[in-house]
């Protein structure tokens, strides 16, 4: 009878050990596998120990991202990978199967403040709906890390530092970027026109990848020269200018609604470029100039934010002359980095994880083509 019951047990603990589907990963200097960290979790828990003592003492940090199957959260995955290695730490990356699945995230998130672990990296899909499981964190005096999107109005002290790219200074880059290309068109006695498409106005990075944006070309071309018109977030008109931006943001967050103010834009006959500051606002451009034919080498020039297949195609072919992408890699290892420097008492801020400007030269180039996600 014992050895039958023997047999259920180990039966059952291998069912649970399959369970943990391919959401998440361990890396590490030795880290095992899978297995091997619910056993080490499932010693700890016997011993009364941290998630970092069942380690053999090293620390343990939980990376819970928004997601797992999307290319940038792999990309992310491989910069706390090289994290791991270079501060020789254990590293648990996880993350729902898709951006819309709260409750699984936060699953991964009590799940991992169950183990104590050293330190958690979270970009909260909900802040909300995570409060309760913060609080435990900071009851257990875990530090949690934001990364990416961090964890936004978080309580007061729950949250030690943030990895996260400076989407005010990425606007500026690709204002910057864009500039050079048409500088040469801004000294014609007619003034002329940038498009500038956002895919809302109410998300905090997204409006300052905009606002970054429109400042930076309004300091490069002259503040006395340049009428911000469009959307009232931004406007800012002014009679004889030389430049116009021209900023367009659908009333809702749908394909057909922003493909129709980008339509809307391009055909302007004044439109000497065009940016969108999101991968949705650079896919909007580009459907709305499949009936226009308005962009292009020799033609209008387009810039964009992000990266996704069909921006990417479009970098490639010329149809956008390039993008700005965020740097997923550097989330990922800034963010381990500064879980590390928590657990061990540090003062930790935010860091700027970058990002870098990209068109169909540099695409696979070494310290590009990681950041460049499908």
């Amino acid at each position: 009878m014992k050895k039958s019951i023997l047999a259920m047990m180990t039966a059952a603990a291998v069912v649970l050990a399959a369970c943990g589907g391919s959401g998440a990963s361990t890396s590490g200097s030795d880290a095992g596998s899978t297995k091997a960290a619910a056993d080490s979790s499932e010693k700890s828990s016997e011993e009364g120990g941290s998630g970092s003592e069942a380690a053999g003492g090293k620390q343990h940090i939980d990376v819970i991202a928004k997601g797992f199957q999307h290319q940038f959260w792999k990309a992310v995955e491989q910069g706390s990978k090289k994290a791991a290695e270079e501060f020789n730490v254990d590293v648990t990356f996880q993350g729902p199967d898709t951006e819309s699945n709260i409750a699984q995230q936060i699953e991964y998130l009590d799940a991992a403040i169950a183990k104590k672990p050293t330190a958690i990296c979270l970009a909260a899909l909900d802040t909300k709906a995570c409060l309760s499981s913060i609080e435990n964190a900071m009851n257990a005096d875990i530090p949690i890390i934001g990364f990416d999107s961090g964890v936004p109005d978080a309580p007061s002290g729950a949250i030690k530092a943030n990895a996260a790219t400076d989407n005010t200074a990425a606007g500026a880059l690709a204002a910057d970027q864009l500039y050079e290309l048409i500088k040469d068109k801004l000294d014609g006695e007619k003034p002329v026109r940038i498009g500038v498409i956002a895919q809302e106005s109410n998300s905090q990075s997204i409006v300052a990848r905009t606002k970054g944006f429109v400042d930076e070309m309004t300091k490069k071309v002259g503040e006395d020269k340049v009428s911000v018109e469009g959307h009232d977030s931004l406007k800012k008109e002014k009679s004889g200018a030389k430049l116009i931006l021209d900023v367009g943001i659908p009333a809702e967050v749908k394909d057909a609604d922003a493909a129709a103010v980008a339509s809307a834009i391009l055909e302007k006959e004044d439109l000497i470029a065009v940016y969108g500051s999101n991968e949705f606002a650079s896919n909007a451009i580009i459907t709305a100039n499949e009936g226009l034919d308005k962009i292009g080498e020799g033609k209008v020039v387009a810039v964009g934010f992000d990266a996704g297949a069909k921006l990417l195609d479009a970098v490639r072919s010329g149809l956008f002359a390039g993008a700005v992408t965020q740097d997923p890699v550097q989330i990922g290892y800034q963010a381990v980095k500064l879980a590390v420097e928590a657990a061990d008492g540090k003062a930790v801020s935010d860091v700027d994880t970058g990002a870098k400007w990209y068109d169909k030269n540099n695409m696979e180039d070494s310290e590009i083509k990681p950041c460049l996600y499908e």
